[in-house]
């Protein structure tokens, strides 16, 4: 399951994002896009978990939640709509 992350503090690593959704569960991936310019961070994350049922609770326990000064968006991650044209 993909989750969204939002709100991010712009000094946040993958590892550090990994780490505190791991305590819920096997980690498969993390994403922290950046701005192509810049090479900043733009804010918000993706961890794709591999049970349902801990990212479920991963969701439910961090949304809302202070971390590194900020306060968590979390949500599953909807899919990416395709850019027509």
């Amino acid at each position: 399951m993909s989750i969204y992350v939002g709100n991010l503090s712009y000094e946040v690593t993958e590892e550090a994002l990994s780490k505190i959704f791991a305590e819920y569960g096997a980690v498969q991936k993390v994403n922290i896009p950046t701005d192509r310019e810049t090479g900043k961070i733009r804010g918000f994350g993706f961890v794709k978990m591999i049970d349902e049922t801990e990212a479920a609770q991963a969701i439910e326990d961090l949304n809302g939640a202070e971390w590194m000064g900020r306060t968590l968006k979390v949500n599953m991650a909807k899919p990416r709509a395709s850019k027509g044209g």
